[in-house]
């Protein structure tokens, strides 16, 4: 077998076209599988289209504490604005930073706009109470019920000074009437001064364990609270919401704390002893020694004191008794148990991980910082409104896109098939990708990603006819059809692939210097661009390669869009041998 000519290559570039579109069709099989098999068939749509409510807050900081207005800080208050908004039973909300000192919520329609205006826009309450009493989630029949199968708070969070990890192992054993005498006296005994630690007599707590005492007679308000607590059920999250609101940080309250994911347990607390802002730092740390995760705390001198002060108290008591319940806005985010006294600084130890280890470091951090939130603007968006606004936005699209496939219709006649099935392939994708990416990554489909999905349909439809040009180029210069398929694709894919980057870079630039709305037409472009890529490579090249084996595109009929004398092509050029001229004078007998 003849070895090939050194230099020559298929003009083609793709001598299997079969393989290309098989890629893509299992692709887009695959992707529209994934959408249908996850439920989300339809794009998440943002609040401009759903309607809701878009509120911005400006971060102030403290006198002399300017620096505090950080990318640091910032996200740790955005962490904490989740936690409330997911409090009010919001799904599908958005909160992001914009610029370096705002934050943007937008809320979806259904829920309260002024009960969300004053979680959002109010400091966080971080407090460190004494726990009186647990048990599970759920309500109890009876105040004087004794709970069954008591949940042990947050059992893998144990403080212990910075030279002991070591896990606790008691579990929770305090009955409601012992929850209701120890409320009793936390009501009636004064609040620790925090100056030293205290004895175990002068505990606020008795121990849940010992010689039965005579219950004294509840007040009023003592017995609300017992029966508030029996009756709270964790497990609805208005009434996890509700359970400490309109408490003052000196009186007893009850909360509620999440245990595992979906697992809830319900708490008496004492007075706060301890509040945020006597938290001078603490952060999750990875312990060399031990190899585990934990949390540090260090306190301010006013913090340390009184933390000392709870600390002594709460190591000479049984569980639960000994546990302190770290508690933001009203939710118990840790409940770890104290196994002696601690003052300046502590650690909290367990069955941590770097995300959850790192999670409560910057809650307790939180309280330390010293930034407060204004609110900006308040917007509401009506469902009609946003409904109007989408439809406008489709109706354009649809126009844009009749449009395009007009002038290829007329301009390139049966060529056009090949741009408009293109087309097609490309917004299936789009669509597939979109309706995937809103329960993966949280995007959702606002009006500017409207307008850079409609942009993109010129951008497409530029890559196709780019191609097509060149192969009527090709075709003008006197060469048949399948050559001149094969032919034009090399030049033809550097000026798409040249155009498309342009374009990538371009929506990539703009994803990151802006922020909020903007940034949805700016992922929208880089997305489509992307596809257009994808679809011109492993679609229209290969259905091109093959409609130009068929005798309607093969020999230019008049309606196939590639027929030479419309396209003026030259005639096949030919090489002629040429003589060479004998030298000297010619007998004009003989020429």
């Amino acid at each position: 077998m003849a070895a090939p000519k050194k230099g020559r290559r298929p003009a083609g570039g793709q001598s299997r076209p079969g393989r290309a579109l098989a890629l893509i069709l299992i692709a887009m099989v695959a992707l529209t599988g994934g959408m249908f098999w996850s439920g989300h068939t339809t794009p998440r749509l943002g609040i401009d289209l759903a309607g809701g409510t878009s509120i911005t807050l400006k971060a102030k900081a403290d006198p002399g504490q300017e620096s505090a207005v950080n990318e640091t800080n910032m996200n740790t208050a955005v962490d904490i604005i989740e936690r409330r908004v997911n409090g009010l039973g919001v799904s599908e909300a958005e909160v992001q930073t914009q610029g370096r000192e705002n934050i943007i919520v937008n809320i979806p329609r259904g829920t309260n706009e002024k009960q969300a205006r004053e979680q959002v826009g109010t400091t966080a309450q971080l407090y460190f109470r004494p726990v009186l009493g647990v048990t599970n989630g759920a309500p109890e029949a009876a105040p004087s019920a004794t709970p069954s199968g008591s949940a042990s708070p947050k059992p893998s969070a144990t403080p212990s000074a910075p030279t002991a990890g070591e896990k606790s192992s008691a579990t929770p054993s305090a009955t409601a009437s012992t929850q209701g005498r120890a409320l009793t006296e936390a009501l009636k005994a004064p609040s620790p001064t925090p100056t030293g630690s205290a004895s175990p007599s002068s505990s606020a707590t008795p121990k849940a364990t010992g010689t039965p005492q005579a219950t004294p007679t509840p007040d009023p308000a003592t017995a609300a609270l017992e029966q508030k607590f029996a009756a709270l059920n964790c497990l609805d999250p208005k009434q996890r919401t509700a359970a400490g609101q309109g408490v003052k940080p000196d009186q007893p309250t009850v909360a509620c704390g999440e245990d595992a994911p979906g697992v809830w347990s319900k708490y008496l607390l004492g007075p706060a002893e301890v509040d945020g802002r006597d938290v001078d730092d603490a952060k999750g740390v990875f312990d060399q020694q031990r190899g585990m995760w934990i949390v540090t705390m260090d306190f301010t001198d006013g913090g340390s004191k009184k933390f000392q002060s709870i600390t002594g108290k709460l190591s000479q008591q049984a569980d639960p008794q000994n546990r302190f319940a770290i508690v933001l806005d009203g939710e118990v985010v840790s409940a770890p148990s104290v196994r002696q006294t601690l003052s300046a600084s502590a650690e909290i130890s367990g069955n941590f991980n770097q995300e959850s280890a790192q999670d409560l470091g910057n809650i307790l951090s939180y309280g330390a910082l010293p930034l407060s939130f204004q609110t900006q603007s308040v917007d509401t968006v009506t469902a009609a409104l946003g409904g109007d606004q989408l439809e406008a936005g489709l109706i354009a699209g649809a126009i844009g896109l009749g449009l395009v496939v007009l002038y290829l219709v007329v301009y390139y006649r049966g060529l056009s098939l090949v741009a408009i099935l293109s087309l097609g392939v490309s917004a299936l994708l789009t669509y597939v990708i979109m309706s995937l990416l809103g329960p993966a990554i949280g995007f959702a489909l606002n009006l500017p990603a409207v307008c850079g999905a409609i942009v993109a349909i010129g951008i497409t439809a530029d890559s196709f006819i780019v191609y097509f040009e060149r192969i009527r180029d090709e075709l003008r210069e006197g060469r048949t059809l399948r050559p001149a398929v094969e032919r034009a694709w090399p030049r033809a894919r550097r000026t798409i692939l040249v155009s498309d980057f342009v374009s990538f870079l371009a929506a990539a630039v703009l994803f990151i210097v802006t922020v909020g709305k903007v940034q949805g037409f700016a992922f929208t472009l880089g997305l489509t661009t992307l596809l257009d890529i994808v679809v011109v490579f492993l679609f229209t090249k290969p259905v091109m390669t093959l409609l130009a084996r068929t005798k309607f595109f093969g020999n230019g009929h008049p309606w196939s869009g590639l027929d030479p004398k419309r396209l003026g092509a030259k005639p096949p050029l030919r090489r002629t041998r040429r003589t060479t001229a004998p030298a000297g004078p010619v007998d004009p007998k003989e020429a």
